[in-house]
């Protein structure tokens, strides 16, 4: 027959077991639940990006709807905008500058419609009217750059020759001597200017020629 200790002790160690069971069937059930955790954000953190994202979006459009407002009427409507929102661009236009309250309000309804039309032609048509600006511009940093290079070193001088057969040596060498000599002595930066206007001018003749021989074609050269 058991004894009480011997008895005792089968039930401690029966209960033991079953404590034991049961903080493995917890850490079961935690590493499940674990396993089971959405490893993507909250749906809050796309919603706020998918928002933020569309007000950029928006305030992307309502500038597209400020630079219509600055073309003349007649530019505005050889864009071809679909016709609602081409009124309201020259509606718009109409409006006095006094009438705070009535422009704002115009422009903000051609936000809303630029949200709603196809936007892509309107930006296409918008940088073709901003590529010769572009284009002289690009012109403008050039001559800049060729000025620079001769007044650092004179032998630029024959580079830009080769590349503009037009240009006249002699000359730029003089306005390149002297506009050393102006900045030597602190005078105001006369030859300076006319070297740069010198350079415009023969990248501006030869990009028109270059035009006009594209125009014509190579059968023209025959």
């Amino acid at each position: 027959m058991a004894t009480f200790a011997s008895r005792i002790d089968d039930k401690t160690t029966c209960q033991g077991s079953k404590s034991s069971e049961g903080q493995q069937t917890i850490m079961r059930k935690n590493s499940k639940q674990n396993k089971e955790a959405p490893e993507t954000a909250p749906d809050y953190d796309e919603n706020f990006i998918s928002k933020s994202q569309k007000k950029r979006d928006s305030t992307a459009l309502q500038a597209v709807g400020a630079e219509l407002i600055a073309y003349t009427s007649e530019v505005i409507r050889k864009l071809e905008l679909p016709e609602e929102l081409e009124t309201a661009v020259l509606d718009c236009k109409n409006i006095p500058p006094s009438k705070h309250g009535g422009f704002k309000r115009q422009m903000q309804y051609i936000g809303k419609l630029m949200r709603e039309v196809d936007a892509a032609p309107i930006l296409e048509k918008l940088q073709l009217l901003k590529a010769p600006s572009q284009k002289q511009t690009a012109q403008h940093h050039l001559a800049e750059r060729w000025r620079d290079r001769m007044i650092a070193d004179a032998t630029a001088i024959a580079a830009f020759a080769n590349e503009f057969a037009a240009a006249d040596r002699v000359l730029l060498a003089s306005y390149v001597t002297k506009a050393k000599d102006d900045h030597a002595a602190k005078r105001p930066p006369t030859h300076f200017r006319l070297l740069y206007k010198a350079l415009h001018k023969q990248i501006l003749d030869k990009a028109k020629a270059d035009a006009t021989l594209a125009t014509r074609g190579p059968e023209s050269e025959t």
